[in-house]
């Protein structure tokens, strides 16, 4: 059971952009700063469930911060979506892709890994701005583990 507090720089932009500090808000902030890789409700949620908030909340709260720029929300397709904190000016800092797990479904931020991309010409049905970088693939962990097939 860990106890999770913001830093004082989140109670700060909480403040600017006058959103009250409430206490499940500043749990969940506190979650998305100090854990790595995006984060589910579901996820969020039992790293709180101690303090005794409900499920309802914690998503109202994610949902809320990221509405107001706190915290990205993506689905990485598999309809599921997660929550990753933002920096002041609303990114998650450098630019990075997101590797899933095809075996166990673990995301995994893959900040060392650097993207570029380039716009295409302007042209009818040409693709628009590149919003989500995805690898997909077996995890280290789950290529490890004996087959069951033999």
């Amino acid at each position: 059971m860990t106890d999770f507090v913001p830093s004082e720089r989140l109670r700060t932009r909480l403040r600017l952009a006058q959103l009250r500090g409430t206490s499940a808000r500043l749990g969940v902030l506190a979650v998305l700063e100090q854990t790595s890789g995006p984060k589910t409700h579901l996820e969020v949620y039992e790293l709180l469930a101690h303090t005794g908030l409900d499920r309802a909340t914690v998503y109202r709260n994610l949902v809320t911060l990221s509405e107001q720029g706190f915290a990205s929300r993506t689905d990485l397709g598999d309809h599921v979506w997660r929550f990753e904190l933002l920096d002041e000016g609303g990114h998650e800092g450098p630019r990075h892709a997101h590797y899933v797990c095809t075996d166990c479904g673990e995301v995994s931020c893959m900040k060392e890994v650097e993207v570029e991309t380039v716009s295409p010409p302007a042209r009818p049905g040409a693709p628009g701005k590149v919003t989500e970088i995805l690898f997909k693939g077996v995890c280290d962990k789950c290529d490890n583990e004996p087959s069951v097939l033999g």
